[in-house]
């Protein structure tokens, strides 16, 4: 017993943590590592132009270390933004993984597997499903080295027949679109919200949890060849109201005093900016809240003097990671609840389009995923399905 430990301590001292290794299928050798492949970026900018694919090697998990595989990594907005430098938190760049240069992994989000474990480790062991606790991480790889504290287990006792794109794409837009119907303002049975970039992921979370939850929704989509098409689908998830952007005037407010019974709409969520969004704020009771938790216009939020000043409007914002962060014990419940949802039929994906990952798939192919993305190719979400990596 004695030799084999100071033979493996042996082994581990004359290897590096990391081995950069040449593009080929993955394995686990005899002293079990394994090799990985990862999309990483030395500097900001566009992903078409900055991304690579980079093939290294972990070593065996030891201690707290838990080695995990990458079932399914959705591609987000911020996972773009952070690529180009623009988001406010970023992964470090370093040469952790054997880079020639200091870089990071891009990702956020993900469902994996639990390939291997260290002796320390008490709650994971190999097959065990589990989402990223935090954001940052670097998901759009196919393995990597984490401990506990970077992971939330699924209970699969519960959860086996949620699927891995259900269970990859919940983190960011259901969890977000929870939280800001929960947390900003006290929403009644038939109480009434409005929202823009109602055809989003977090939109058509925030519709179906409104209807599980007995809310009534306004929905706000843009202009579009296809408005008839996407009005339905957004009807089949459960809005009540839909309208477009040039539709926010007068009329509207009528009409929206006159579904709620002369209550008014308390609470707005907001992922625009710009003008539309100051439209929106107009259609609102008196003190209401507006969440704002994105910016696709990349324009300002503009709210007249007079809504603070007569009618005590209120402002927030929102993030998830920081509120996930904040909270893994409610985020654990939160995820179950939603689960729980998506097992009963009552809550629906977001639509994805898948991008299978193989040992053998090139950089180009993974890049243009990336964008298909940024292009918002077809309406779907993006997702890397990994396959092969066993």
């Amino acid at each position: 017993m004695s030799f084999r430990l100071r033979t493996l301590s042996a082994l581990r001292s004359s290897l590096p943590r990391y081995t950069t290794i040449p593009s080929c299928t993955r394995y686990s050798s005899t002293f079990g590592y394994t090799q990985a492949k990862a999309l990483v970026y030395s500097q900001y900018g566009p992903p078409s132009d900055v991304l690579k694919l980079h093939s290294h090697s972990i070593s065996p998990a030891y201690g707290d270390e838990v080695t995990i595989r990458f079932l399914a990594s959705p591609i987000n907005p911020a996972d773009i933004n952070q690529i180009e430098g623009v988001y406010p938190t970023r992964p470090p760049l370093t040469t952790a993984l054997g880079t020639t240069e200091p870089s990071a992994v891009p990702g956020n989000e993900a469902l994996v597997e639990v390939q291997s474990v260290g002796a320390n480790v008490k709650n994971f062991k190999k097959g065990d499903r589990a989402l990223m606790r935090h954001s940052a991480f670097g998901t759009w790889r196919t393995h990597a080295s984490a401990t506990e504290k970077n992971l939330t287990k699924i209970d699969d006792s519960k959860f086996s027949k949620i699927t891995d794109i259900q269970a990859a794409t919940v983190s960011v837009n259901p969890c977000t679109a929870y939280r800001m119907l929960k947390d900003f303002v006290k929403l009644e049975k038939g109480d009434w919200f409005i929202q823009n970039g109602a055809n989003s992921g977090v939109g058509r979370a925030a519709i179906q949890l409104a209807r599980i939850w007995g809310l009534k929704s306004v929905n706000i989509v843009r202009s579009r060849p296809n408005l008839d098409e996407l009005k339905e689908d957004l009807t089949s998830l459960g809005a009540d109201l839909i309208v477009t952007e040039e539709e926010l005037g007068r009329e509207l407010k009528s009409k929206v005093k006159e579904l709620t019974g002369g209550k008014g709409i308390r609470l707005a969520l907001n992922c625009v900016g710009g003008r539309a969004t100051t439209d929106m704020i107009r259609q609102l009771a008196d003190e209401a809240h507006v969440v704002t938790y994105g910016g696709m216009a990349r324009q300002p939020v503009i709210v007249p003097a007079s809504q603070y000043i007569f009618k005590d409007l209120h402002t927030h914002g929102f993030w998830v990671s920081r509120w996930s962060d904040q909270n893994p014990e409610g985020k654990r419940e939160m995820l179950e609840d939603i689960f729980n949802m998506m097992l009963k039929g009552e809550f629906k994906e977001v639509p994805v389009e898948k991008n299978i990952w193989t040992p053998e798939t090139k950089e180009k192919e993974l890049k243009e995923a990336v964008d298909r993305s940024v292009k918002g190719f077809g309406g779907k979400k993006q997702v890397f399905v990994f396959e092969g990596t066993e």
